[in-house]
């Protein structure tokens, strides 16, 4: 059996081979040269989605029943007849490979998973889903495959997807979904496998809307940038809340309570204020040129042409006019006024002279002074500097002292130089929905959400548009001075407040001492959380170690598990990673610190505690909780996350300062 499953996947591989020779001769028809363009788009898109990783099989599973069999892969495969060698793992023949059960068959009568070694077909475990009840927790294979050591960037689970994921992955496209993900759990994988599930399903809708995956630094982005590559999708645009909302250069940090501040909702309607505050009434009539001649505009019918505008443009949540669309339609009513003057004394002006009224000198002169032309970046840096302008926005909203806070110590002489904080570039982004629409995505994957402010949850329902959106999270890891106790908020500031909330509570990752160690924190953390449960333990994988000084024992414990294979992170205080990996390379380990973006090339990073979140590591070395939790507001939340991020061993290093909860 084992020979026979080694040919097919040699056919598949051959199959394979051959999709990609014939994609490379698709010749151009030379119809057009938007044709021709669009034909070589669709052929490098299909040959990259075709381009085969000797690393990764063809295929990892097969499902059989009474009638006949079909082996599961990352792509479909075919041969030249047309008939199918392997099935896509997202087609809907395959949901009976991760459904099925003794319980419900889903008519299957076998599952079958294989086992490799260096993309070798080594071994393979069937699983008799007719012959009654079936041994409790994951078979041998498929628990290798969980365990197996995660050196490098993270990949995907398409293997392993077990039931209650699975149901995730294959939701509707129409359907926003909340995933309350514990440690371990595969929350992040499952929202990057539903994107790769929907692109497949929806291929023709989502490839005009586009699908967005937004991530919580550019370390995490970098862990997890191969996984929906190798599932075929090469053309998901991934990025942080940062670089979605970085139109200026940020240069500053601020406080977290001024952080907090402008973070809140209330500074939407400040901003709206400041913007649409700035129209005036028309004073005067004016006089434009058509055609030859020039044309009274009387002063009633300006301030009613501005009052309609300003009306469509209250709107509750997205404005039907937004500001620079307004400022052009008051030209144009402006423009249109005096055709219909010159239509009623007989005239006949064309569509051009009318467009060459609206820019007129005349017009723009009227438009400067009662419809101005703002610039984002330039409106908040006055708004933040201009205390009279900042008072009479924030006017019944904002108390005198929030308002004192907000205000700039030191403004800048230019709009570049200007101090900016992330928080502020958040609000340039608001003002920037607000003159001009933001273009949307048909579906949005935002990992780690529970750390959103109200005005980032803002930034990207302004781009979720009509479209869906996968929210990942844990409330348990909600280390910003925001995070809330439920998603309610937060659900209802990313504009979808009735998306179902989906827990994931089985961790495959985490070994079950380990997570029992860090659930002591919950009832601190997170009273009202249900824990994650593992469904697998393993003996040795915890270790707590008093010590009196962490430099010899450091570097004994590392040296220790570099022996082994797989990733080792070294976790610490944010202040404490150039010590730390001072300490190391004294010892002789080849070891860097991890940066904001994701940089470190060595199999021992030092990871700043503020970092961690989303990663993951072999083996981790926790040093000097009680410093962790000691440097920031939420530090037993930013510990409780240093804690999960092992997938086979943690070693935790104190001088007997344990937070009391992991004391007893």
């Amino acid at each position: 059996m084992l020979t026979a499953e080694r040919a097919h996947l040699e056919r598949a591989a051959d199959c394979l081979a051959e999709m990609r020779t014939a994609a490379s001769g698709i010749i151009d028809a030379g119809v057009d040269a938007w044709a021709s363009e669009r034909l070589g788009v669709a052929r490098a898109e299909r040959l990259r989605s075709l381009a085969a990783d000797p690393h990764v099989p063809a295929f990892f599973g097969r499902i059989d029943s009474p009638e006949e069999a079909f082996h599961i892969g990352r792509r479909h495969v075919r041969d030249a007849a047309g008939d199918a060698v392997v099935i896509d793992w997202r087609a809907p023949l395959s949901g009976a490979f991760y459904q099925a059960s003794t319980a419900d068959p889903r008519g299957l009568v076998r599952r079958r998973r294989f086992g490799f070694a260096g993309g070798e077909l080594t071994s393979y475990e069937d699983e008799l889903l007719a012959s009654g009840p079936a041994a409790e927790g994951p078979g041998g294979l498929l628990l290798a495959e969980i365990e197996r050591p995660r050196s490098g960037p993270m990949r995907d689970i398409v293997a392993t997807i077990q039931p209650d994921q699975d149901d995730i992955v294959r939701a509707p496209l129409s359907e926003s979904i909340c995933v309350q993900g514990a440690p371990g759990t595969g929350k992040t994988a499952v929202g990057l496998h539903r994107a790769a599930y929907l692109l497949y399903t929806h291929a023709g809708q989502l490839a005009r809307s586009g699908v967005l995956v937004i991530g919580p630094n550019r370390a995490f982005l970098r862990y997890i940038e191969q996984v929906l590559p190798t599932l075929g999708e090469v053309d998901v645009e991934q990025t942080t809340l940062d670089g979605l909302t970085g139109r200026v250069p940020v240069r500053a940090e601020d406080p977290p309570e001024l952080a907090v501040l402008k973070g809140d909702g209330r500074m939407a309607e400040v901003l709206r204020r400041a913007l649409w505050g700035a129209i005036a009434k028309p004073a005067d009539s004016i006089q434009v040129p058509l055609a030859g001649r020039r044309y009274r505009v009387p002063v009633e019918r300006l301030k009613r042409y501005v009052d309609d505008l300003r009306r469509g443009a209250r709107a509750e949540d997205q404005p039907a006019v937004h500001y620079a669309a307004g400022r052009e339609r008051l030209a144009m009513r402006v423009a249109e006024d005096a055709r219909r003057q010159k239509e009623n004394a007989g005239g006949s002006p064309t569509d051009a002279e009318t467009r060459r009224t609206g820019r007129s000198a005349e017009v723009k002169a009227f438009l400067d002074e009662v419809w101005p032309a703002r610039d984002a970046a330039g409106l908040v840096a006055a708004l933040l500097t201009d205390r009279g302008l900042l008072a009479r926005a924030a006017r019944g909203i904002l108390a005198e002292g929030e308002q004192e806070a907000l205000l700039w110590r030191a403004p800048s002489r230019s709009v570049r130089t200007a101090p900016w904080t992330e928080a502020d570039a958040v609000l340039v982004d608001e003002v920037a929905g607000l003159l001009e629409r933001t273009p949307g995505y048909g579906h949005i994957v935002l990992d780690e959400a529970q750390d959103l402010s109200p005005m980032q949850c803002r930034a990207v329902a302004r781009r979720l548009a009509a479209g869906s959106l996968t929210v990942l999270g844990d409330l348990a890891q909600a280390t910003s001075p925001w995070a809330s106790a439920d998603w309610t908020d937060t659900l209802a500031g990313l504009g979808r407040p009735d998306a179902a909330v989906r827990p994931l509570t089985r961790g495959y990752r985490v070994p079950g001492e380990v997570l029992d160690y860090a659930n002591r924190l919950l009832p601190v953390i997170a009273p009202g959380l249900a824990p994650a449960t593992a469904v697998r333990r393993e003996p040795g994988s915890l270790s707590v170690r008093p010590v009196a000084g962490f430099a010899g024992p450091l570097a004994e414990v590392v040296v220790t598990l570099a022996a082994a294979p797989g990733s080792i992170g070294v976790v610490c205080a944010d202040a404490a990673v150039e010590d730390t990996v001072q300490v190391l390379r004294e010892a002789g380990l080849d070891v860097t610190a991890l940066t904001d973006d994701g940089s470190s090339a060595t199999p021992v990073s030092v990871v700043p505690a503020t970092l961690v979140k989303g990663l993951e590591f072999d083996a981790v070395v926790v040093v000097d909780p009680a410093a962790i939790a000691a440097a920031e507001p939420r530090g037993l939340q930013r510990l409780y996350v240093v804690l999960t991020r092992a997938v086979s061993t943690l070693v935790v290093l104190h001088r007997g300062d344990l937070p009391e909860p992991l004391a007893a």
